[in-house]
C-alpha cells in the first residue's frame, strides 16, 4: 500500500499475426509464416496495395464494429508478395495508429517502442516498423519478454528482488535488444500513412 502507483495507457488491435496467419491457412498464399519477410523483402512496395485486415472490426483507436477486411489498390500486376507484403504493413500501421494517439493523449513523444512476440521475428517488419513510427525499434532477444514481466512481478511481490532497479537490472542482463531505426524519408513515410487513413476509411460502414 506504500507503493506509488504506477499507471499505463493500453491499446488493443484485433487482427496482427493472425492476419499473417489468414494468408497461409485461409487463402494459402504464404507457404511458410517464417517466410514472410523475405517474400515481402522481394518486392520494392506493396505496388499502391492497402490490407485493412478488419475481420471482426477495428479496435483501437477507432473502435468501429462495422469494419471489415479490405484490400484496395489491387491491378493486374498485384502479384501474391504485394498482398503479403501489405498485410505485414497493416500490422505496423496499426501499431502506430495506437503510438500516435496515446502520445497525443499523454503529451509525450515516443522516442523508443519495445516490442516483442513471435511476429516481431520479421526483420522486414521490424524496420518498417521504425519508418512508419519515425522512431527507433527495439527487439529483446527473448521474443516472449512478456512471460519474464509476469516473472519479475511475481519474484518482486515475494521478496525475490528488493526493488525495481534490482530486478531492472537482472532483466537487463537476461537479454540484449536489437534496435531498428528509420532510413525512409519522412515525406514517404507520411504519403504511406495518409494512404493507410485513406484504406481504413473505406473498410467502415460494411455491416
Amino acid at each position: 500500500p506504500d507503493v506509488p502507483a504506477t499507471y499505463a495507457l493500453e491499446g488493443s488491435v484485433a487482427i496482427a499475426g493472425a492476419g499473417i496467419s489468414w494468408l497461409k491457412d485461409n487463402m494459402g498464399i504464404l507457404p511458410d509464416i517464417k517466410e514472410s519477410g523475405k517474400i515481402c523483402a522481394s518486392v520494392p512496395d506493396t505496388a499502391g496495395v492497402y490490407f485493412v485486415p478488419a475481420f471482426s472490426g477495428l479496435f483501437a483507436p477507432y473502435w468501429r464494429q462495422d469494419a471489415r477486411g479490405i484490400i484496395a489498390g489491387l491491378s493486374q500486376f498485384t502479384t501474391s508478395a504485394h498482398i503479403i507484403r501489405a498485410m505485414i504493413e497493416a500490422v505496423t500501421f496499426q501499431a502506430n495508429d495506437m503510438a500516435e494517439v496515446m502520445a497525443k493523449d499523454s503529451g509525450c513523444e515516443i522516442g523508443t517502442m519495445k516490442v516483442d512476440g513471435g511476429v516481431t521475428s520479421n526483420e522486414f517488419m521490424m524496420h518498417f516498423q521504425a519508418d512508419i513510427l519515425r522512431s527507433s525499434v527495439k527487439r529483446p532477444s527473448l521474443l516472449e519478454i512478456t512471460s519474464l514481466g509476469a516473472a519479475v512481478a511475481a519474484g518482486l511481490a515475494v521478496g525475490v528482488w528488493e526493488s525495481l532497479e534490482e530486478a531492472a537490472e537482472m532483466q537487463e542482463a537476461a537479454c540484449t535488444y536489437t534496435e531498428f531505426k528509420p532510413t525512409m524519408e519522412e515525406s514517404s513515410a507520411n504519403e504511406r500513412k495518409a494512404k493507410w487513413a485513406q484504406a481504413v476509411m473505406r473498410s467502415l460502414d460494411w455491416v
